[in-house]
């Protein structure tokens, strides 16, 4: 399905529940948010392999080193999130985005 949505387009309730629009609108959402992640992780993976400037004052490395933990923390749980977001992207594929697991009861918007 080829759905071409209006630049100003957002999904109602006074429309029919996950129509085409409303699909290729979430669709589009969780590319663009999968895209938005994966970008900031490669840029922290860019950052990780420069390395750093290695810090003469012990505190400045620890400071250092607890950033770097931070921030691959933070990664890892993009990462996580991204594979929920490509679930999210095959569910609106296949018609099922938007509806309960359990009981395929529309989720409201």
């Amino acid at each position: 399905m080829n759905v071409t949505l209006p630049p100003d387009y957002s999904p109602s309730a006074d429309e029919e529940f996950m129509n085409g629009r409303m699909q290729e609108y979430f669709r589009q959402k969780l590319v663009g948010w999968r895209v938005e992640l994966v970008l900031e992780s490669n840029n922290t993976l860019q950052q990780l392999q420069e390395g750093g400037v290695i810090e003469a004052d012990i505190a400045d490395r620890a400071t250092t080193e607890i950033e770097r933990s931070l921030e691959l923390r933070t990664r890892d749980r993009a990462r996580k999130l991204i594979a929920k977001i490509d679930d999210a992207i095959s569910r609106v594929n296949d018609g099922s985005y938007g509806y309960c697991e359990e009981t395929q009861e529309p989720i409201s918007l």
